[in-house]
Formats: C-alpha cells, structure tokens, sequence
C-alpha cells in the first residue's frame, strides 16, 4: 500500500487533499458567491425598480431627475432636478411615500409567507391561511359601513390593524389542545375562520350604503393609492421590527426543517418557536395590509422563487425574500399604473392574475414530488 502509494505522487496528493470547504472551488463557497451574486442583483433590481416607479405618473420626470432631486435633498449637488415646475412636490408628497409603502408591504407580506411555510413545513401556506387579512378585511368594512363612505383612512387602518390581530389571537387560542398547538389544526382552524369572516364581510356589503360598499370592495382589492408619509411612518417601524425578529428566530426554523423530535433534542421550544412566529406574522400582514388593503399571493410566491435561486435556509431564504418581496410589489405597482392610461388598476387584482396560475403550477408540482419542497 505504501509503495503503491509512493510510486504515484499524483495519487497520493489526491489522499491528502483536504476534504473541508475551504477550497475557493469547494460546493460551499460556489453557493455563497451564488448567494451573494442573487442578493446583488437583487437590490440592485430593487433600487433601479423604485427610480422607475417613482418617474411614473401625469406629471413627466425621468429617473435621473429623480435620482437628482434625493441627491440634492441629502446634500449632494448631483444630478438635474425635476423641469416640470410640480415635479418635485409630486415626487416627495405623492410618489416617494407610494414607493416606500410598496417596498414596505411586499417586504413585509413575503418574510411573513416564508416564515408561515418554515413553521408548517408547508410549501402551500401564506399569510391568509391563519385567518389575519380575512380579519383585517372585518375590521375594515365594519369600519366603514358604520362611519360611511367618507370614513377616516386613519380610522379604517387602525380597524384593519387591530381586527387582524384579534383574528389571529383567535385562531391561535380555538388551535390549541393540551398546551399544544398542531400544525394541521391551526391550518383548519384558520380556513373555518377565514369562511366565517367570508360571511361577515359578505353581510356587511349587504347592510352598506352604495358607496360605503364601492369603497369595501376597493379596499378588499388592494392599492397603493393614497399612501402619505404618515402610513409610511406606521408601516416602516412594525415591518423593521417583523424582519428583524424573523432574522432571529431563522436559525431555529433551519432546525426545525429537520423534524419536530430532532428540533427538540437540540433545544427548540418548538411550540414557543410558532407562537412566536405567529405573532410576527400577525404585525407584518397587518401592517402590510392596514393602509393597501388586501394583496394576494406575495407571501406564497416570492419565498418560492427565493428557495429555486439560493436554496432553503432560512437565514438566507428571510432576508432574500424581503427584498424579492419589494421588487414584486414595485414591479405590480408599476403594472397597475401603467397598463391601462389614466387608471389605477387594483393591486390585488394584479398579485392574483400572476399568483392564481403559478399557485396551480406549484400543486402539481408539488404533487408530482410527493409533497416535497419546491
């Protein structure tokens, strides 16, 4: 063996490679640089994304003078500011806060559905499966049929708000059983809620005026219309804290991939882990949802697209899925502004155009892989 050995250096120089990842051709440094190229592109999508979204609209700017009117507001003498005399009133009371809220939301509703599918080892859950945006679309019309159609949005928001997490209080609490909370029965339990707001919604339209039921079912439809710097200044402090509390707990979702019994004997509270998972979930979708109004289909997509680039770790699956999740709803936003000439499409209708089909394809998939991750 050791002649053999000695008669050939090449095979022996194979024996006595290293087999750690430190090699720069090694599978984990070829994923982190993967990891690291997805994240690039993907801020930088999202940066280009918001200059466009914000050159959008009746009055015309480009995306340089957009860019040259933040550069001149932080300071910087860069860049041509907007010609038109109103440009740049409209891009800081009007667009700015419509593209802040859009990079808000979509952050927002696509961490809460990557981290609803960590939690249910569930490829097909989303933020409306435990019953928060049913909820929140209660609150909101009972809101509205009682003040009528000219109802503060202050009002119809903090109602959005607080009917969103009442709802998911609830169904955590009709969930449990022996101090214990099954995945199965949470799901069911938010579907039997979700059918039971279905109703309460549909007999709020019946109660209400013409138009306090015009403005329910545009609300139910989801848009950015309207979005001030005061709904900005709500929204961007509960989505900060719902990401960065989701960052944290990211590393026990990894281990809880690994089953319930294997998360425990390495020291998972697993019951803990989806209490807590399910209160940050409740404050980002209703926080997405309290100023836009209901938008499908963002919080099942986006964490699918981010785990066919990067793969299924959390810890990079979250964060990913935050910034993906701003360039979806930009790209809607987008959309919604321009398909159709001096009209506001809803968004909601936009996310469900696109979400409907990819969520057929993703049940057959997901059947023809005996229920196996996407």
């Amino acid at each position: 063996m050791i002649e053999s050995a000695a008669a050939d250096p090449a095979s022996a120089s194979r024996t006595d490679e290293p087999h750690g990842d430190s090699g720069p051709s090694t599978p984990k440094s070829r994923s982190r640089s993967r990891t690291t190229s997805v994240f690039a592109v993907a801020v930088a999508t999202l940066v280009l994304l918001a200059l466009a979204s914000a050159a959008i609209g009746q009055v015309p700017t480009t995306p340089v003078e957009v860019a040259g009117s933040i550069a001149h507001r932080i300071g910087l003498d860069w860049g041509p500011m907007p010609a038109h005399p109103a440009g740049e009133v409209t891009l800081w009371e009007v667009r700015f806060p419509r593209v802040l809220l859009a990079v808000l939301v979509g952050a927002a509703l696509a961490t809460a559905g990557a981290l609803l599918q960590g939690v249910f080892a569930n490829p097909l859950a989303e933020p409306g499966v435990i019953g928060v945006s049913a909820g929140a679309a209660v609150g909101a019309g009972a809101v509205i049929v009682i003040g009528g159609a000219f109802v503060a949005a202050w009002s119809v928001a903090a109602a959005a708000f607080v009917a969103g997490l009442f709802t998911t209080a609830l169904v955590y609490l009709l969930a449990r059983a022996d101090g214990r909370t099954e995945v199965v029965t949470l799901v069911l339990t938010g579907v039997a809620i979700n059918a039971f707001a279905g109703g309460l919604i549909a007999f709020l339209l019946f109660v209400a005026s013409p138009a306090a039921r015009d403005q329910i079912v545009f609300w139910q439809l989801g848009s950015l219309n309207g979005a001030t710097w005061q709904s900005v200044g709500v929204v961007a402090p509960l989505t900060a804290l719902g990401v960065a509390a989701a960052v944290v707990v990211a590393p026990r979702l990894d281990l809880l991939a690994l089953g319930e019994s294997a998360a425990r004997h390495l020291g998972v509270d697993v019951e803990r882990l989806r209490r807590t998972v399910i209160i940050i979930v409740a404050v980002l979708t209703t926080a997405g949802v309290a100023f836009t109004g209901i938008i499908l289909f963002v919080g099942l997509i986006v964490p699918h697209v981010v785990r066919m680039l990067v793969g299924p770790a959390h810890r990079v699956l979250i964060p990913l899925s935050a910034i993906l999740g701003a360039v979806v709803l930009l790209a809607a936003d987008v959309a919604a502004r321009s398909l159709v000439d001096n009209a506001d499409l809803p968004l909601g209708m936009l996310t469900s155009l696109i979400g409907g089909p990819f969520f057929f394809w993703l049940l057959r998939r997901t059947r023809s892989r005996a229920g196996g991750w996407a």
